[in-house]
């Protein structure tokens, strides 16, 4: 695969400009010169093959020659909440729900949770969603979501009718998800669960628990699991 670069702007065959940190990467980082195929994306779901006429530091002049556009997302809408682990661990998270073909991603505050993302951090998870793309070959990118409250959230009305929530001593393990593929939203909650007043809330509104096994995982670990099952049905 050619080396994939993120343009935050329309394409379309022709000329074609990567200016700012992405033409600093292609042209000083990667190191390719005029003449070497590259392939662009803008999170419209389509790959641009672009041959490069002019590599600067901060502006790289293309010329983009075939368009294609590969099924490389789930047929259906992933969608999961969770409260952001500390740390890197978040990183983690967004490469690998990214990956996992998860399209949004909705940061939860709850009542144990500790980190609140603000605008900044926001940024920063949509730039790990650009570089995991950019890695895996996702044209469509992942969706981050403001910073929503559990008891907003799990009330919405515009969820999808499964709704899954994880939450320990669940018996039964991950039966509910192996259904026919269709949308679908996870919930997990912070270090230490949710409440079991916030389960019951999510309960009586249509929610339903399930179990990750006997062992208590990781915040990002049990939402990459989760994720992982509810995206490929029937098959893990």
């Amino acid at each position: 695969m050619s080396e994939r670069f993120y343009v935050n702007c329309g394409l379309e065959l022709g000329a074609a400009a990567i200016q700012g940190a992405e033409a600093h990467h292609l042209a000083v980082v990667c190191r390719l010169r005029p003449g070497d195929v590259v392939c662009l994306f803008n999170g419209d779901g389509r790959e641009y093959h672009a041959v490069i006429l002019e590599a600067g530091k901060r502006s790289v002049e293309l010329d983009v020659q075939r368009v294609e556009a590969p099924e490389r997302e789930l047929p259906f809408h992933l969608e999961v909440a969770v409260p952001l682990p500390k740390g890197d661990r978040a990183q983690f998270l967004v490469e690998k729900l990214t990956e996992l073909g998860v399209k949004r991603l909705v940061p939860l505050r709850t009542a144990r949770s500790v980190v609140h993302p603000g605008e900044s951090k926001l940024e920063k998870l949509e730039r790990w969603a650009i570089e995991a793309s950019k890695q895996c070959g996702r044209n469509v990118l992942l969706s981050i979501a403001p910073l929503t409250d559990w008891a907003v959230y799990c009330g919405g009305g515009d969820l999808p009718e499964q709704r899954w929530l994880a939450h320990p001593g669940r018996a039964g393990g991950v039966s509910p998800l192996r259904t026919m593929p269709a949308d679908r939203v996870l919930a997990v909650g912070p270090e230490g669960g949710f409440t079991e007043e916030e389960v019951e809330r999510a309960c009586a509104v249509g929610w339903q628990r399930i179990g990750l096994g006997p062992r208590i995982l990781r915040v990002e670990t049990a939402a990459v699991a989760l994720a992982a099952w509810a995206g490929l049905p029937g098959t893990l």
